[in-house]
């Protein structure tokens, strides 16, 4: 009924797929970009036998680690529509339809969507990963902490952050940064600026739009200084949600860092 031709995964799954709905569930959405980076833990949530092509039964199925256990919870495929709108989560190609139908999932895990209003993404890492996770408070940062990020990144964790304020209003400020939200961090790199080095972190959020303002966002002159061969690669310079920001400006801006592994 809302389209002739959906598929459950185009071209691979992407954090770019993800854009929020009505549903005050950035804290899951947040955690399920970074699941996104991480394919060896997507493929058991996610698992591959399904899709809306060979014998397709109008039902699909997820997996989330819950007390010691991995989960199966079921599905049928009907969604959430208001006046011609997805309540729920939605993919940028109207075509596909697994960002909608796992948040279907995890609601259903949850006992309804009005449960997933309001949550914390270190509670949806372990859900999605069956992981060890660990919050760092940016109030009062380890003095090591673009070493943490660097290490993190590398070693393959998943990661989130969130910031100051009350998640049922998402005020945004003048800067791009919305105010009780939680955001994926999808990168942390350092790179050669000017004459020393510098540490950015790359971060993107879940409504799919709305970026940082600041310096090191995607029109910011900070780029000019950066050899052209790192530029490129770094920089994705659209309106997707992404962007990059100093570590300064990140403990200025965020109150909490979210890792997880899979072991400590």
């Amino acid at each position: 009924e809302l389209h002739r031709n959906p598929y459950l995964i185009m071209d691979g799954v992407s954090r770019f797929d993800i854009m929020q709905g009505e549903i005050g569930d950035c804290w899951m959405l947040a955690a399920l970009g970074s699941l996104t980076l991480r394919k060896q833990f997507l493929e058991n949530v996610l698992p591959k036998d399904q899709g809306f092509q060979d014998n397709y039964a109008g039902i699909f199925h997820f997996r989330f680690w819950q007390f010691g256990d991995w989960v199966d919870v079921v599905i049928d495929d009907r969604l959430p529509f208001l006046n011609g709108r997805y309540l729920s989560v939605h993919s940028r190609s109207s075509k596909e339809f697994w960002p909608s139908l796992l948040e279907k999932a995890y609601a259903k895990l949850h006992g309804s969507y009005q449960n997933l209003n309001g949550g914390y993404i270190s509670d949806a890492l372990v859900d999605l990963t069956g992981g060890v996770q660990v919050q760092i408070s940016l109030k009062d940062p380890p003095p090591d902490l673009e070493e943490i990020l660097k290490a993190a990144d590398r070693s393959r964790c998943l990661m989130g952050c969130s910031t100051p304020g009350q998640p049922k209003r998402n005020i945004e400020l003048r800067n791009g940064i919305v105010q009780g939200h939680a955001y994926t961090i999808t990168g942390a790199e350092k790179i050669r600026y000017k004459n020393g080095w510098k540490h950015i972190i790359r971060i993107w959020n879940p409504w799919g739009h709305g970026e940082w303002k600041g310096p090191w966002s995607d029109n910011s002159p900070q780029w000019d200084h950066v050899e052209p061969k790192y530029r490129e690669a770094l920089l994705r310079n659209k309106d997707d949600g992404e962007f990059w920001m100093s570590c300064e400006n990140f403990k200025e801006q965020f109150s909490w860092l979210y890792i997880c592994n899979n072991t400590p």
